[in-house]
């Protein structure tokens, strides 16, 4: 046994476990883990996977901690905010565990780097919030032989379920193909609630455990779902599908392939195009206009509350089909909404009701708070 006497002591409680006892923890121990993503689901399962005594925790995430992010990503604090959220969780980690040892990756999981970044892990645990990065990870996982934990928030509902297991189907078996981007609300306007993503992360953490000590009956070919209004869990049975286009008897995908991120979809065809301007073009708009222009926010009013653009006009995208007649086609219109999405749907619509000149703000809100007005409130 490779485990000293301060972790011993420190590991004690689980050690007593007959599922674990010292063989688990040494395995715990040894484990390397791949977590995707630290933000509401990849807090919770970094804090309680070193807190558990697993031995490696590769960690990958691009994005720095915002404010807006401490609600649900309780593994980074106030004063990190613009801080590396992988610097961030190494810190804690090294608080909270000295046994662990932590690899950052401050780069994001694309098709470049996928199956580089799997090759020296046991696992891999999806901390992410949006489909692209997840075909990522399971395409990847699949072709590198390795289980996948998946968790997904939205809203007051969570899913978990492992995929990727031998025997077991992959994430393609339960959704062939990431849904269109008008399909889904944006990752950014859907909301959560703060407490969801912890409940869900633990359930992850809990299965990385399973899977590791091979102890229990680990999610395969069931996602499981919390319903967070009502404290109900559900499950739902997922076949192998044997026509699975990874994982099935004919396979037809044998590399890691790369999806348009549906926060910013992309139009389809040349008709559904909209030209777009950048928020510090809309500003000098606004300061010095050349031709009289109306600015469209499509929001929800909710959303407007919280902050919005001075001399904008209010329309949420909710009800936009059915409340846009009085915009004007004589001026330029300027369309905004968080982040994008809403607000390229909008532009989309308008300009199959005979409006020309129309364009989308890039960045939406988000860019105006960050790069016009920083006192702006954020959400």
């Amino acid at each position: 046994m490779d485990l000293n006497n301060k972790e011993l002591v420190r590991y004690s409680r689980q050690l007593i476990l007959p599922e674990i006892g010292a063989d688990g923890q040494q395995k715990l121990k040894e484990a390397k883990v791949l977590l995707v993503g630290t933000g509401g689901l990849g807090s919770p399962v970094a804090i309680y996977l070193a807190a558990t005594g697993v031995g490696t925790l590769g960690i990958v995430d691009s994005d720095n901690v915002d404010l807006s992010n401490l609600h649900r990503q309780v593994i980074h604090f106030t004063r990190d905010i613009g801080k590396s959220k992988v610097l961030s969780a190494k810190e804690k980690i090294a608080h909270l565990n000295p046994h662990v040892k932590v690899i950052p990756y401050k780069e994001q999981f694309s098709e470049a780097n996928a199956l580089k970044l799997l090759k020296d892990y046991d696992l891999v645990v999806d901390g992410t919030d949006n489909f692209p990065t997840r075909y990522l990870i399971n395409d990847a996982c699949v072709l590198s032989g390795k289980p996948f934990v998946f968790g997904g928030i939205f809203r007051f509902e969570g899913q978990c379920c492992v995929f990727g297991l031998e025997d077991g189907p992959c994430y393609r078996c339960f959704l062939t193909e990431p849904p269109k981007p008008d399909e889904i609300p944006s990752c950014a306007e859907a909301g959560v609630l703060g407490l969801l993503p912890g409940i869900i992360g633990l359930l992850q953490a809990n299965e990385a455990v399973k899977i590791i000590c091979g102890i229990g009956q680990p999610l395969k070919g069931r996602l499981l779902i919390f319903d967070a209004l009502q404290t109900q869990f559900r499950e739902i049975n997922i076949r192998k599908d044997p026509q699975c286009p990874l994982c099935g008897e004919k396979r037809t995908i044998h590399k890691v392939v790369a999806y348009a991120d549906a926060c910013c979809p992309t139009p389809s065809n040349r008709e559904d195009r909209v030209s777009e301007i950048t928020v510090q073009q809309l500003k000098r708009i606004m300061d010095n206009p050349s031709s009289p222009y109306y600015l469209l926010d499509v929001r929800e009013p909710k959303e407007w509350a919280i902050a919005h653009i001075e001399g904008a006009v209010l329309k949420p995208f909710s009800t936009f089909k059915n409340n846009y007649a009085d915009i004007p086609k004589d001026k330029k219109i300027y369309i905004h909404c968080k982040v994008g999405g809403r607000s390229l749907k909008a532009a989309q619509f308008l300009k199959t009701k005979g409006y020309r000149q129309v364009f989308n703000v890039k960045g939406g809100i988000d860019a105006w708070a960050k790069e016009i007005d920083p006192a702006m409130p954020k959400y």
